[in-house]
């Protein structure tokens, strides 16, 4: 008979040190996030001077926004199982390598095709980034010490776009929209050669393995769980919103609100900040409510999924009142709230994979919902081409998005129940704990 196995979350092993230098690897990711988002920024931000260049309509920017998550899902899937063999600090590498190649075409003069291709990919190149990221952090902190580094990495898409933009912008408003990308590319160039130098693999994976007996699930029983499948649903949403923020953002203040491209920079920070700060509230209320000895069904899946369900009411309003200011403060606050979801997700998935499985589970997991992001842009771009009214075709977009959030929401609050998952695979493997 089989020796007895566990599911992480369900066994606890003697606490290790830190390892010396996970401190400067995590800032190394950090830094490594943080050129991963002001990537994806650049087209939204750029968005208005591209389209007037290119003479692109409505619906090619969006197709144009789409095409960066094309591969991005697919990529992320792949490279989730090749970690599992590979050590993260030559992927980060190769990753890191890719963004920076594909930015420098846009220097010089190119054309709708040319841009469209070199989005693709840079999309496959940062469909893996956020997981293998996350992968290589647990590779230098024990479970109980992981909570910091992973919110320190998560801040770095909100620093990102923080930083970036201003940055970013200042460009396009003095030297042109090509700058923007090739400074970008060097950014990468530098970050590579950073990490090349400093990068190092973390000590821990072998033992934590080590100490911990388990079993593997089925992967249709791991991606069909309720609980994985409330994350995909409610993460979805989230990131719904968060594309239309990545491409439409700028353009719908300088072209739906008439900010000048100057002003509209530095407002599109705005959802970053409030973000970053739901964020870093969800991750502390979250770990204190489960010090107190709250199920993590309440302290993760609910804290998580209820924001989405109020920043889609909010968003919901803007078509119904007046004035930019009120509708800037209901779009940042509404998209915002989003953040909430992706601090909960991944250790809810954590509760009941078993570490072995991990890795690949959350690409897969980060996979799926981030199909969103090939949707929402055209999505929009067919609701502005097809309205009498620019400013009416940006409102039934975000209408729209504010119907997506509230659904996923709901999903979120039916679906997640990590504790239960957890309780069931466990009671499961104890009956047949020879099943692969």
């Amino acid at each position: 008979m089989a020796a007895p196995t566990t599911l992480q979350g369900t066994s606890r092993t003697r606490p290790a040190a830190t390892p010396k230098g996970a401190w400067k690897v995590t800032f190394l990711l950090f830094l490594f996030m943080l050129v991963n988002f002001a990537d994806k920024i650049v087209v939204g931000l750029a968005g208005v001077p591209i389209m007037t260049e290119l003479n692109l309509s409505a619906e090619q920017f969006g197709l144009l926004g789409s095409s960066f998550f094309f591969l991005f899902s697919i990529s992320a899937i792949v490279v989730g199982f090749i970690v599992n063999k590979v050590p993260t600090r030559w992927v980060l590498l190769v990753l890191a390598l890719v963004w920076a190649v594909a930015q420098f075409p846009m220097v010089g003069s190119v054309g709708f095709t040319t841009l469209l291709i070199c989005r693709i990919i840079l999309g496959a190149g940062e469909g893996p980034a956020a997981s293998v990221a996350v992968h290589a952090i647990y590779k230098w902190f024990p479970d109980e010490k992981r909570a910091m580094p992973t919110a320190i990495l998560s801040q770095g898409s909100a620093f990102g776009v923080i930083l970036a933009v201003p940055a970013l912008n200042f460009v396009i408003v003095n030297y042109g929209w090509h700058y923007a990308f090739g400074a970008l590319g060097i950014v990468g160039l530098m970050w590579s050669a950073a990490w090349l130098w400093l990068g190092q693999e973390g000590p821990l994976a072998e033992i934590e393995l080590a100490g911990l007996r388990e079993q593997r699930v089925p992967y249709l029983q791991l991606l069909t769980s309720r609980t994985f499948v409330g994350c995909v649903a409610a993460t979805f949403g989230a990131y719904w919103a968060l594309s239309l923020g990545l491409t439409w953002f700028t353009p719908f203040l300088v072209k739906g609100l008439g900010f000048s491209q100057q002003q509209a920079g530095f407002i599109s920070i705005l959802p970053w900040v409030f973000g970053a700060c739901v964020v870093m509230t969800t991750g502390w209320l979250s770990q204190r409510l489960m010090a107190r000895g709250v199920s993590t069904r309440m302290a993760r899946g609910v804290l998580g999924a209820t924001p989405l369900i109020f920043g889609g009411m909010l968003m919901a309003a803007m078509p119904h009142v007046d004035g930019a200011t009120t509708r800037i403060a209901l779009l940042v606050v509404g998209s915002g709230l989003c953040g909430s979801i992706y601090v909960v997700c991944a250790p809810m998935i954590g509760e009941f994979t078993p570490v072995s499985q991990r890795g690949a589970v959350i690409a897969i997991y980060g996979a799926l919902y981030t199909l969103a992001g090939i949707i929402a842009p055209v999505v929009m771009g067919k609701m502005i081409q097809a309205s009498g009214s620019l400013l009416d075709g940006y409102m039934s977009g975000f209408t729209i998005n504010a119907v997506i959030m509230v659904i996923a929401g709901l999903t979120g609050l039916a679906l997640l129940w990590p504790n239960t998952e957890r309780a069931r695979l466990q009671a499961h493997q104890a009956v047949a704990p020879e099943f692969a």
